[in-house]
């Protein structure tokens, strides 16, 4: 064994031994640098916002570490005490929880469908599906416009959510659909045995088994939606519109406001930041989904 080892290691170059000794500490290394530099905006952010509007105009947000004193929470007290911000916050909640749990129930149920059950055309409803994918937002913004405007839901809350919900579903049919077909047959067939009907297999049995696929669903049209602004900018209230359309406003009509852009800025960045972390172990579970058989 020693023998064939030594011969193994007299094959390999120079560079290759050196990788192979100082490559975990190099790429530790490299990593939390990069890490450090990916986290410096929103430090810097998280700085501004907690500094005084003079003291921003006068230099960098990296003056704190000299000048603690500059740190203050007047800014989030401005925040808090301007309505149409934190209108824009209620906003920015009725349309992004909602057309989550819209995406994830219809989503989950029409993947269950295209997964397990037999109907005429099933995989050509599945292709044309697949084709909405590759559809830009862009493209439906003036017929959606028109239809919203005929049926009366343009500029409220109702259609951006079902507008949001909509170019929502073709992901979520795909990414549940194929995280539902790999569940094994036996399982189901089991169920069905035991006197399960379509519905109650649905709920005990394939959600539980799907709930990291569904988590990462969720993740992702949550921070879509929220973060959302060309959608919200033309589909919704402009008198009661969502954070990232009120910041906008808020630099068109008060421009020296950096306060209070800092701060609100960073309070709508924090809530899907934290509903990230809070539910990042299912969601790498999800990503990893099906990469072993």
């Amino acid at each position: 064994m020693s023998t064939t080892s030594t011969v193994v290691r007299a094959r390999q170059s120079l560079p290759a031994r050196l990788a192979a000794r100082l490559g975990g500490g190099v790429t530790r290394f490299f990593l939390v640098v990069v890490g450090l530099f990916w986290l410096m905006p929103t430090v810097g952010l998280l700085l501004s916002s907690l500094r005084d509007k003079s003291d921003i105009a006068a230099s960098g947000w990296w003056k704190v570490f000299s000048h603690p004193a500059q740190l203050t929470t007047r800014s989030y007290s401005d925040l808090f005490a301007n309505d149409k911000v934190m209108h824009s916050l209620l906003t920015t909640a009725l349309i992004t929880v909602p057309a989550t749990v819209l995406v994830i129930l219809v989503g989950a149920l029409a993947g269950y469908a295209f997964a397990w059950l037999e109907f005429p055309g099933r995989d050509w409803w599945f292709m044309v599906v697949v084709g909405l994918l590759v559809v830009p937002v862009q493209v439906a913004l003036i017929p959606v416009a028109k239809l919203f405007n005929t049926l009366g839901i343009f500029e409220s809350t109702v259609g951006v959510v079902l507008f949001h919900t909509a170019f929502g579903l073709p992901f979520a049919v795909f990414l549940l659909r194929n995280f539902f077909a790999e569940i094994p047959r036996e399982l189901l067939e089991a169920a069905r045995l035991d006197g399960a009907g379509e519905l109650r297999l649905f709920t005990r049995v394939v959600l539980p088994l799907g709930g990291p696929a569904i988590a990462s669903l969720g993740i992702f049209q949550f921070l879509w939606v929220w973060n959302d602004m060309l959608v919200a900018l033309i589909f919704a209230d402009s008198g009661n519109p969502p954070i990232t359309v009120a910041l906008q406003q808020q630099v068109r009509q008060f421009g020296d406001n950096v306060d209070i852009l800092a701060s609100g800025a960073f309070l709508s960045m924090i809530v899907p930041l934290a509903v990230f972390f809070a539910f990042q172990r299912q969601f790498v579970s999800g990503v990893m989904a099906g990469a072993v058989k």
